[in-house]
């Protein structure tokens, strides 16, 4: 019996892979419909992420996909919230997680059993309709997210106190209407930052964006009009990446992204460029630049009464409304702090998602990572490691060995992301999905396929990394994985070519048919 806790895109893996695995799970929802951060509601819910209705994902359909369920073919490729919930609920419908789920059923508690060491048994109390009921479960998969607690620090900013006009943290943000013809700040460039400034620059008086580090700007649309992960999210890219020289490696990825506009004449460059950023995906911000919608600053010195100093800027800015885009805080409020510590947004878990130091290995967290790509196919690989661990076919390293890496892992990612600690959770998207694909025999041989299916071994190195790649062999295989990697161009296009025939594919595959072999064989020599 495994207890799951929320019913976010966590959740819905963690349940659907306990069914996979024959496990018996519940799934605990305090709120009253799955979904989690991409269930819009109109007014912020205590403990439930917040959603503003304009949001649009981030990553394209077919890498966003769960590996065994490719999203509709009408969908577009890009999708606003609301179609992302249904495809999560076409999931749930598809392999029969409702009857699991639990809605409006909080966690209060997880506690261990007497007998933990030799059982790994846990104590789960439950809060349903004022009344508190305790389970017992075999284990507990933490599927909670991260977007619940907002971080507000407002002591690194001097003068906030007396700061006269209104701030606001990004998670009460919903519609722009706020800001009409007012003066606007947004503290932060992450993806919701960009994006409220670009929604209020359209009906603002003056918008300004103050970033202390800076960022790269990736659009959704990149190099030929494709995904931008499509393109970018490939194994030959994440070959470049990891056996290159770093510096070599990431020159050559600074000079991809500045492809579309020279960074550094937009007052975006990063700071220490040659370092791994995670992007910011928006397509309208340079042309809001350009216009004069929006203007970039250097980080917050101090507020004033009704104004705003810069670093390195002598003239104070005057600002009617302040929005902090700082982020969230990582909490598990229903596990003791000895279960799960988490310090400066860190929480120290074996490949982001075992405690280290349990006598048994019971409790998993899955989704507490920021990848750069989709977040969907990674969290389902999570939980299919994290089932087969539970049903003792997968086996952990010792405590001593998991602490080393974990250390080790935070020490490197520190030096190589900047100082702050909850970029140690960011991490090579596809190095880290093959990872654990390995330890449950899931992932697939490239040169293995070079030799009984060549065409697919290409498309399969040079083209997008999809996730139905974890399905062509080992447990899980899924027969359709092979038809739904070799027809997704066809996916991608049919909710575009719309005024004319769709045909068969991209000619992206010609492209694979001229160099495949040339380029295989190289990838061979670097040990791939």
């Amino acid at each position: 019996r495994v207890a799951v806790v929320g019913a976010g895109v966590c959740g819905l893996a963690a349940t659907k892979c306990c069914l996979d695995e024959g496990l018996e799970p519940t799934c605990f929802e305090r709120s009253k419909d799955i979904g989690g951060l991409w269930r819009y509601t109109e007014h912020i819910e205590a403990g439930r992420p917040s959603l503003y209705p304009s949001v649009i994902s981030n990553t394209s359909k077919e890498m966003s996909a769960f590996s065994d369920f490719p999203f509709p073919e009408h969908f577009p490729v890009f999708l606003p919230n609301a179609l992302l919930l249904d495809y999560l609920r076409r999931y749930a419908e598809r392999f029969g997680l409702r009857e699991h789920i639990r809605l409006g059923s909080t966690v209060v508690s997880i506690r261990q059993q007497p007998d933990f060491a030799t059982t790994g048994r846990w104590e789960v109390v439950t809060e349903e309709g004022g009344k508190q009921t305790s389970h017992v479960f075999d284990a507990v998969m933490v599927c909670s997210g991260n977007f619940s607690e907002p971080s507000l620090p407002l002591h690194c900013f001097p003068g906030i106190e007396r700061f006269r006009g209104q701030h606001f943290h990004s998670r009460q943000y919903k519609r722009p209407d706020v800001f009409q013809g007012r003066r606007v700040l947004v503290v932060g460039m992450g993806n919701s930052g960009v994006d409220i400034a670009v929604e209020a620059s359209r009906v603002a008086a003056k918008v300004t964006i103050s970033t202390t580090r800076g960022a790269w700007l990736v659009s959704r649309v990149f190099e030929h009009g494709y995904p931008w992960d499509m393109i970018l999210n490939t194994r030959l890219m994440s070959l470049i990446k990891t056996k290159l020289p770093a510096p070599l490696a990431w020159w050559l990825m600074n000079y991809k992204v500045n492809q579309w506009f020279n960074h550094e004449n937009y007052g975006l460059q990063p700071e220490n460029s040659w370092r791994v950023r995670e992007p910011v995906l928006n397509d309208d911000l340079p042309s809001y630049i350009l216009t004069g919608r929006i203007t970039i600053k250097p980080g917050v010195k101090e507020f004033k009464d009704s104004s705003v100093l810069f670093h390195n800027c002598p003239e104070e800015e005057p600002i009617d409304v302040v929005v902090f885009c700082t982020g969230y805080n990582v909490s598990f409020p229903f596990l003791e702090e000895s279960v799960v510590r988490v310090e400066n947004k860190h929480a120290s878990l074996y490949k982001y998602v075992f405690p280290t130091h349990l006598q048994q290995p019971t409790l998993a967290v899955l989704g507490l990572i920021k990848p750069l790509g989709a977040m969907m196919p990674l969290v389902e690989m999570q939980a299919r490691w994290v089932t087969r661990v539970f049903k003792g076919l997968c086996q952990l390293p010792s405590q001593s060995v998991m602490e080393k890496e974990v250390n080790e892992q935070k020490k490197n990612q520190v030096q190589w992301f900047g100082l702050t600690f909850d970029e140690v959770l960011k991490t090579e998207w596809l190095v880290y999905l093959d990872t654990l694909a390995s330890f449950i025999g899931a992932k697939p041989s490239v040169l293995g396929l070079l030799c009984t299916d060549p065409w697919l071994a290409l498309t399969i190195f040079f083209g997008p990394c999809s996730p139905y790649q974890y399905r062509l062999g080992g447990p899980g295989h899924w027969q359709g994985a092979r038809q739904a990697i070799l027809t997704q161009w066809d996916r991608v296009l049919k909710p575009t070519r719309t005024r004319v025939p769709a045909a068969s594919s991209s000619s992206f595959p010609s492209l694979l048919a001229v160099l495949g072999l040339l380029l295989l064989l190289a990838a061979v020599i670097f040990g791939f």
